[in-house]
Order: C-alpha cells, then structure tokens, then sequence
C-alpha cells in the first residue's frame, strides 16, 4: 500500500529558480528556503533538472470533475485503520508543503493550516482545476517534470490515461478466493482489509462472467486468473501489484498444483479454510500468477516497505523471504520490482538486484527521507546494480493539505536532489566519470524504466 497514511482531519523551488541558483553560486542546494541541504555538483545538477522522468509508482487521482467521488487511486486504503504514529512527513506542519503549494497553486503560506488557511489553499487549487479541466493530471506531472507516470490503481479514467499515465492492476485478491472471515479476524486492520478485496474479486468475477468462484482449481485458474490477467494486459497493464504485505508474510512456499487443487477443493465448497491449509493455496497461485505474468510480458510489483497500520509485519516484509522465487527458474522471465526499495531493509535489496529479474524503485522513499538520507543508500545501490535502479514518487492523496499532486511534487524535488548528492560523492571520490554520472542519472530517472517495460517515455 505504498508505504503512506491517509488522514481525514486534516517543487523544490522552479526548475529556472534551481538553475539561476546552480549558475550564481557554483553549487546546488535544496530547494526552498527552509534550510540548505550538501552541496551538489553543477554539471550533475543541470543534467538532473533536465530529464523528464518516468515515475515508477504512483496512485494519481482522476481529472475533475470525477476526482471528488474517485476511490479507484487504491485497492487498500487505510484512512480507517486504527491510528499510528506518524513520520513528520505525513503531518500537517510538515514544511516541504508550503515549497509545493506556491509552486503548484501559487499559494503562499507555512503550515500548518488552520480551518480558514485550508479553505483558501482549496480555492487555489480549484481555479487551477478549472483552467485545466481534463488536462488537469498532465499539467501536474508537468510541474515535477515527469513524462510518465505508472498509475497504481484499480481501473483507469478521465484524464488518467496514455501516454502520460501507465496502468499497473492490483491482483492481490486472485490470492485469496476462499471465504477470508478467518483472515479477516487475524487484527483490526485485517477486518479493514478483507473485505475490501471481497470486492475487488466479485469485480474481477463479474467480468469474468461469473457470480462465484468455481469449484475446482483448474476451472479458477482457467476461468479467473489466467482471462483476468489478459484482461489487464489488453486494457493497456505493464505490471500488476501485490500489495500482500498488507494480508501476509512473504514466506511464499511451492507446493505442487495437486496438493493446492485438494485444498481448494475441501473448502471452495463452503467453510472457513485454516490458516495452514490456505497458506498452501495463496502460495501456490502467487507462483503462478507470477509466472502467468512473465508470459504476458507484464512485470510484478511488490510493496517492500514497512506500511501503514499499527499492525503491519514489519519483519514479514524482508525483500530476502521472496529469494526463492527469484531463483525459480520457472520465474526468470518475471521482472520483479520492489517499490519502495524495501526499507528499513535497503542493503537486502541492494543484495538482491544480482537477480537478473530483480529491480528497485525509490518511491515514497523519497517523500518520508531527506534527500540526504536517502542519497547514503541509493548511493549504495548505484555503486552495486545501477542499471535496476527506478525513480518513483508514490504521488498519493494522502491528506487535505498533502494531495496526489503536493506528493508527486515533493517527491520529485527530493529524488533527484537525492540522486544528485549521491552522483556528486561518486564523482568526487573518483569512482565514475562526468560522462558516467551523466549516464546514470538518464538510467535512473527514465533510461533504466523504458528498457524494462518495453515503452519510451513521454516528454
């Protein structure tokens, strides 16, 4: 669920801002001016500022009018999870809003935002809404400077659409085609949870053309999975997402298909599966998924970061418990994308991007760090594999004062800032090359994108 919290309650500076600064004072810095960040060589800096990236991951919201009434922006929201604790990134005061506001909506303020602030920064977003109309979701990837954006959502709609937004489907719920009570009475957030992917399988169902899920294995598998999957790919799909991080650990076994047709068999008839007997059988269907996946050309992605919800399994979540599947030889043809670069668990990713099908993206990393903390492991990752290293943002409607487009924005600004401090320590200590620096901030940010899906990037 992309590693963000929705609440009810409550760029950098411009691209030519940025340049004016790199070019008077032969540095760059973070943008705003809340505080200076490290320094940043110009060269490096200037290369950065012009690339229109390829956002790996993000949940835009439709264009206006049906951005009031979208719910499709995810398959899990949490806005009614039991509270957490927030990282200062989430709350209301956090200070990078106030950059993105008056880049954005020409709004000028600090947060946080009383009842009467609110009020004006939602007109000012409303007269952009109305210039903009349909255009509304490319204007906002225009000013993070993002050609395309992969839009993680349930279907795609009104001004969310190609070539500037790239669909990824969730399929988690195709794990899950038993009665989920029992699941769903593991935690609280369990009981969030459940259902709402109930409701995405009797969607997936329906277009299936079917009320229920069929009794045996083979007919699930035929009737369900497999036309569902083509379904996404035809409808325009690069990848699906697993958001399973949410619903279980990543301690996929492989049973064999006979053993999972029994298991489904015994309880496709009615009852509540056992924790052990069902384990089987979301095993088994990931693997194949997966697999089905690697035929039809589409990458998988997985939520690899600790999440949201005070129940969440952090330890579940450790990018090396999905190695076995990385080397099944069966899934060599799958690309595996970790979003969100597993953290707390970066050098494990680090590690696992020698699997040939393995890749990273730095998405939401980059709107909850500080581009200084980030760029210590993505400098890492860029000294290991750079050519498996994506840009994301995880642009989300996360709050009243934080929408899909502050998100987007704030990410952006911090990614490649980030990028920048990590290129710049390269180069100084000799390890690559201006030329090489160059190459790699192409890679990051769209080059290394464009290779796995198969696409160019707008822009």
């Amino acid at each position: 669920m992309n590693g963000r919290t929705v609440r009810t309650t409550r760029r950098w500076a411009t691209v030519a801002v940025f340049a004016t600064m790199v070019a008077a004072c032969g540095c760059a810095r973070h943008r705003g001016t809340h505080h200076a960040g490290p320094y940043i060589d110009p060269g490096i800096a200037q290369t950065i500022e012009g690339i229109w990236a390829i956002d790996n991951h993000a949940h835009p919201v439709l264009a206006p009018p049906e951005d009031a009434t979208d719910r499709e922006f995810d398959a899990l929201p949490v806005e009614s999870l039991e509270p957490e604790s927030e990282p200062p990134a989430y709350r209301d005061d956090f200070p990078r809003l106030a950059d993105a506001w008056k880049a954005l909506w020409g709004f000028e303020a600090r947060p946080p935002l009383d009842a009467a602030g609110l009020q004006r920064l939602n007109a000012a977003r409303e007269r952009v809404k109305a210039r903009e109309g349909e255009n509304f979701p490319a204007w906002v990837l225009d000013q993070a400077r993002i050609g395309t954006q992969v839009a993680n959502r349930v279907a795609m709609g009104l001004g969310v659409e190609p070539p500037r937004f790239r669909w990824v489907p969730y399929v988690d719920t195709l794990l899950f085609p038993l009665d989920n009570s029992g699941l769903a009475a593991a935690t609280p957030d369990q009981k969030e949870f459940f259902p709402l992917e109930d409701k995405v399988r009797a969607r997936y169902l329906k277009e299936a053309g079917l009320k229920a899920v069929p009794a045996t294995l083979d007919a699930y598998l035929s009737e369900v999975v497999a036309p569902t999957l083509e379904r996404q790919r035809a409808g325009g799909a690069i990848a699906v997402k697993f958001e399973v991080a949410y619903l279980r650990s990543f301690d996929f076994g492989d049973p064999p298909q006979d053993r999972a047709a029994k298991v489904y068999a015994r309880w496709a008839r009615g009852g509540v599966p056992d924790d052990a007997d069902y384990k089987v059988l979301q095993d088994f269907l990931f693997r194949y998924i997966a697999m089905d996946c690697g035929r039809l050309g589409m990458a998988v992605h997985l939520h690899t970061m600790a999440g949201d919800g005070s129940y969440f399994g952090v330890a579940g979540v450790n990018p090396l418990l999905l190695e076995p599947l990385f080397n099944d030889a069966r899934l060599r043809k799958t690309n595996f994308v970790l979003l969100h670069g597993g953290w707390p668990y970066e050098r494990e990713t680090a590690a696992l991007l020698e699997k040939p099908n393995v890749y990273a993206d730095i998405s939401s990393q980059d709107l909850l760090m500080t581009p200084r903390t980030q760029a210590s492991w993505l400098r890492e990752w860029l000294e290991w594999e750079p050519e498996k290293v994506l840009f994301g943002s995880d642009g989300y409607p996360f709050s009243e004062e934080m929408g899909w487009p502050e998100a987007t924005w704030i990410a952006s600004s911090n990614g490649r800032e980030a990028l920048g401090i990590a290129l710049t320590g390269m180069l100084a200590d000799g390890e690559i090359s201006r030329e090489r620096a160059s190459e790699i901030a192409r890679l990051v940010l769209r080059g290394n994108a464009e290779r796995l899906y198969r696409f160019q990037g707008a822009k």
